[in-house]
């Protein structure tokens, strides 16, 4: 059987067929995504070669800069849902297509501007946290270099939005794997001093993230002028002129994902606090526990991205049973992929933890038993922090984003915090019962969404009729 073309309407019934789009169309989302975090973990391996300081203050820059921009690649990145809906209502929507992606460039230099104003008050922010002098100087230092680096990093995240809404997300895959090699280049050169550049040490890492930014946009729009598919789209014609109802648009339906965004990053950011007053070595347990768990996650995330532009394509083409067979397949695609890693890391936490730790040292012996009890914990909510990622991306495409944001909210902080909390610090649980709470969390968030996207005929979020 021939692999139906990722932004296609199966005919009804061929839940097979839009299983197979699904797939084409996570695959490559999802490796980008890993790949993605491979540039992040680039920077920490070189940073963490300059010393304990160095690295102490670059992790506390990355922290506020990571939410931030996390926000704000929810806000831009909600383009996806009007391309796709645009893609359905007509095929060669041209026109509508081109005034989203370019109010979508627009909103990034609008939110650039504040990004930039954020990073330059960044030592400020650090000192507010009860860090020493020293180490809030050199990560507001650190900031004020990635202020370089937030325009063109949200131009990436549309432009990478873009190519995947049209159904080109391989160069999504290519263009970030090449960023990494670019990245590291980029560290190895400007933080030692290689290639007859000066050794800047811990500012030639940020330094480095510009540059591979920069040229990344570049990347992208070679690979847009390259495509026949995408060239037509004229993307950056008539840069200059506003539409500004498309502009209300895209924060309306992106302003509530961004919020979401930050309920969820905060929410395991506030947990490495809890943490470190706990202890140490359980600190250092529930960072490389989190880190591998993130790495998991990246491919729920892709598939919840593809499941924001299939459901968007058939909620614009009013095809009411599509959207359910879009929304079903997302799901059961991840639901396959957690089972998987959870069994994973029941089975073999040792092994996975080894990638990162080395399990032989006596000094490490402490952490890693503590990394191995979070990965138990991490593999039972598998099964919900990929539910609730792949459904809220379904919500995406519908264009229901408002109440999504409260259920994030309220799951994340109200359930999720509290019982973190409470077991950490009123029980003998400890750095368990922290992760428990994150575990609370995502599954009340995973039940609210997955109650919702159940009904949501009953909740009016499906298209009025069908045709074509």
């Amino acid at each position: 059987m021939t692999a139906a073309p990722i932004l296609t309407r199966p005919a009804p019934g061929q839940f097979r067929t839009e299983l197979i789009a699904t797939l084409r169309l996570a695959g490559p989302l999802a490796a980008a995504n890993i790949l993605q975090m491979a540039v992040f973990a680039t920077d920490v391996m070189f940073v963490s070669r300059l010393g304990q300081e160095p690295l102490a203050a670059s992790s506390l820059a990355v922290a506020i800069f990571a939410v931030m921009l996390m926000a704000f690649y929810g806000l831009t990145g909600a383009v996806a849902a009007l391309i796709a809906a645009e893609l359905g209502r007509r095929r060669h929507a041209v026109r509508e297509v081109r005034r989203s992606v370019r109010m979508a460039l627009w909103l990034c230099v609008f939110l650039g501007i504040g990004g930039i104003a954020v990073c330059f008050n960044g030592e400020a922010m650090v000192r507010a946290t009860g860090q020493t002098p020293v180490l809030a100087k050199l990560a507001g230092d650190f900031l004020r270099v990635c202020a370089l680096s937030v325009i063109p990093m949200l131009v990436v995240n549309v432009l990478r939005t873009f190519v995947s809404a049209m159904g080109r997300p391989i160069f999504a895959t290519v263009i970030t794997a090449i960023a990494i090699g670019v990245n590291a280049l980029g560290n190895w050169a400007l933080v030692f001093g290689h290639l007859g550049m000066p050794p800047l040490g811990l500012l030639g890492s940020p330094l480095a993230s510009f540059i591979t930014a920069c040229l990344t946009v570049l990347a992208y729009c070679l690979a847009i002028r390259s495509d026949r598919r995408l060239r037509r789209m004229h993307i950056f014609g008539r840069w200059w002129r506003p539409e500004w109802s498309r502009m209300r648009q895209i924060v309306a339906l992106g302003l509530p994902i961004a919020l979401t965004l930050m309920a969820e990053g905060g929410l395991f950011s506030s947990a490495a606090f809890l943490m470190g007053r706990i202890g140490e070595a359980q600190l250092a347990a529930h960072t490389v526990a989190l880190q591998i768990a993130s790495i998991f996650f990246q491919v729920p995330f892709g598939i919840g991205q593809a499941a924001t532009i299939r459901v968007g394509y058939h909620f614009g083409a009013r095809d009411r049973e599509a959207v359910g067979r879009a929304g079903w397949a997302a799901f059961l695609v991840c639901m396959a992929f957690v089972g998987v890693s959870a069994a994973a890391m029941l089975l073999a936490p040792r092994l996975i933890v080894a990638a990162y730790i080395d399990i032989n040292a006596p000094e490490n012996a402490a952490m890693i038993v503590f990394a191995i009890q979070y990965l138990a914990v991490a593999a039972a909510f598998q099964l919900v922090d990929g539910a609730q990622a792949v459904i809220a991306g379904v919500l995406r495409g519908l264009q229901d984003t408002r109440v999504p944001m409260v259920i994030a909210v309220v799951s994340y902080w109200l359930a999720g915090f509290t019982t973190a909390y409470w077991l950490g610090f009123n029980t003998s649980l400890e750095g368990i019962g922290v992760w428990i709470g994150l575990a609370v969390g995502l599954t009340v968030a995973a039940i609210l969404l997955l109650i919702r996207w159940v009904g949501r005929a009953r909740f009016n979020l499906l298209p009025s009729a069908t045709f074509g």
